[in-house]
């Protein structure tokens, strides 16, 4: 639990010096939100600057997909959504290959990044410290969403349940991610009596498909990790189903939030909103890759509603949004 704590302080002043742009704290309710946001409505999200002054309408839009997996599959995935994109919006729209989670957010607060989809864990992050404004998640066709957090091994590991990690070696990925990090590290404390640094050697790989390729290749011996990474590598035979072995298998989350900067102006806001729901899936380069994990469609989602869970789980490991 120490060492949670230090690497999500150092999260948290590594936000409070990297970041640009200058913070104006305003007299008004914002709950959990940084000081320069608004929440009037009680909705948990910043709203939209009611002065004309603040808000921005970019010739230029950029996009950022949560950092994974390898960019360069996912520039390739998002092409021909970022093109109707354009088309509905009347604007260029680029790419932006974020390396981490808490890039990706000091790239929304600091103005540099429009339209996200930032994951479960940093979800509350970006929403709390960057003004995101989430709307919509990938599901099925029939309207089913989420994924579960896994924690693997390989056959021939020795361990057979979540008690054998006990004098053994975890992967982690970041202490933002949910299913990386969040979510096990609540259910092997309450459920298990696991403790990292006491009862077992947390390593941090940094992203999922590490994480699942370093079990594969039998370089950790047990990771915690989002099974839609797993199905998703499975389907592209980056891996074999048969060299990891899952031994604890969590409820279902909500997956990647989708949604913009909070001060876009509402015009522009609904043009993009309009982009994600109208946009037809069939034959395209993003159905081409989610379908790996049975996603064929975007769906209307609230974050008080939706992240209801995720936030408890914050709260059970002590998380704070405080940017500063």
């Amino acid at each position: 639990m120490k060492l949670m704590n230090s690497l999500l302080s150092g999260v948290a002043v590594a936000f409070a010096f990297s970041l640009a742009g200058p913070v104006f704290a305003q007299e008004c309710p914002r709950g959990d939100l940084d000081a320069r946001f608004c929440d009037v409505d009680g909705d948990l999200i910043a709203d939209t600057p009611t002065d004309p002054a603040q808000l921005v309408d970019p010739d230029t839009l950029v996009f950022a997909y949560t950092p994974v997996e390898d960019p360069a599959v996912y520039k390739a995935a998002w092409a021909d959504f970022l093109t109707h994109l354009e088309s509905e919006t009347g604007k260029s729209v680029v790419f932006f290959p974020v390396q981490n989670n808490a890039a990706q957010i000091e790239a929304m607060r600091s103005g540099r990044l429009h339209i996200a989809g930032f994951n479960t864990g940093s979800n509350p992050l970006a929403v709390n410290c960057a003004g995101f404004n989430p709307f919509t998640i990938m599901a099925s066709k029939d309207g089913n969403f989420g994924y579960e957090m896994e924690i693997i091994t390989y056959p021939g590991s020795g361990i057979e349940k979540v008690e054998d990690i006990k004098g053994k070696q975890l992967a982690f990925t970041s202490p933002t991610s949910n299913s990386g990090f969040k979510a096990p590290s609540a259910i092997l404390k309450s459920d298990f009596d696991l403790l990292p640094e006491r009862d077992f050697e947390p390593v941090y790989s940094g992203k999922h498909d590490n994480s699942i390729l370093g079990v594969a290749n039998k370089d950790y011996p047990a990771a915690s990790i989002a099974n839609s990474v797993k199905t998703r590598m499975i389907s592209r035979d980056v891996i074999k189903e048969e060299d990891v072995k899952v031994i604890y298998k969590s409820q279902t989350f909500p997956t990647t939030g989708f949604g913009t900067a909070h001060n876009l102006t509402p015009e522009l806001k609904e043009k993009i909103r309009n982009a994600f729901f109208n946009f037809e899936w069939d034959g395209t380069s993003l159905q081409v890759e989610f379908e790996k994990s049975n996603e064929g469609q975007f769906l209307p989602i609230t974050y008080q509603e939706f992240w209801e869970v995720i936030r408890k789980i914050d709260a059970a490991n002590g998380v704070s949004y405080s940017c500063e």
